[in-house]
């Protein structure tokens, strides 16, 4: 059995799909209801709270793991007695590139890597699926604003990451390895607002914000450090947060999705 924490959110939905259609019994859990796929089992569950995913986690064979709440080590204790023999952990970019602001995804990593079971570190860059944060104003105005117009980073979508987290769990050979997961190429933002506009028909002006203005923005739902560190990101990036990844392809062997596939796909919410 497999358990799948955050089965509701970008990357766990399409993961409980993927392992649901290759016939694999399947766990989902979630703090709320949720719709899953036939056969495939919800319970609720909080990992902030790991006596909550004793239950889920009761003969399980491998559990894929979101970073959430401050006791990895309760959650992984919880595992082993649940007979888990295989973690896999949806970490972060920026655990690798930027530890000292991305303590706690890598705490989780340091957690993982000492629990005595196989583990694997799945590290995303951004997602493709950020840019739902424009969707109200494309919808009412065809306008869409971010700061650093121009900065490209190679961004990904979380349903690539889904299909490497599937391989990752099913598969043998992928112990002990942290694989960088990101798109095919970098693209700034300027450049997503085009594609949507693209994918829709009609163009989607693009609105340059200061530094400032998308610090207030973001900070009405993200803590401080990590606003400045995704500012940080966004906005003069490391070589290797710039890097394409080969390890999307390595582990699922294609290419990961553009922006403009992932656009495509999605249109209607910007309708």
């Amino acid at each position: 059995m497999i358990v799948v924490s955050g089965a509701t959110g970008n990357v766990g939905r399409p993961l409980v799909q993927a392992l649901a259609a290759a016939g694999e019994q399947v766990t989902a859990v979630s703090r709320r209801e949720a719709q899953v796929p036939d056969g495939v089992t919800h319970l609720r569950a909080d990992l902030a709270e790991p006596e909550t995913m004793r239950k889920a986690l009761d003969g399980a064979d491998a559990v894929f793991l979101l970073v959430a709440g401050d006791d990895p080590y309760g959650l992984l204790d919880a595992a082993k007695a649940g007979g888990v023999r295989r973690v896999v952990l949806l970490s972060s970019q920026g655990a690798g590139t930027r530890p000292d602001v991305y303590r706690h995804p890598r705490a989780f990593e340091e957690a993982v890597q000492r629990s005595g079971m196989d583990w694997t570190v799945l590290r995303p860059g951004g997602f493709h699926t950020n840019a739902f944060a424009w969707a109200e104003t494309i919808r009412a105005h065809r306008t869409a604003a971010a700061p650093f117009a121009d900065v490209a980073l190679p961004s990904i979508d979380p349903a690539d990451i889904a299909e490497v987290a599937a391989a990752v769990l099913r598969e043998e050979g992928h112990a002990g390895r942290t694989y960088e997961l990101t798109g095919p190429a970098a693209i700034a933002p300027r450049e997503r607002a085009r594609a949507i506009g693209d994918a829709l028909g009609e163009p989607v002006a693009f609105v340059e914000q200061t530094r400032e203005e998308a610090r207030e923005q973001m900070l009405r739902f993200m803590p401080e450090p990590v606003v400045e560190g995704t500012l940080a990101i966004l906005g003069e990036p490391a070589p290797a947060e710039r890097q394409v990844s080969p390890d999307v392809e390595r582990v699922i062997g294609r290419a990961p999705h553009t922006f403009a596939d992932w656009a495509a796909r999605n249109v209607a919410a910007f309708r």
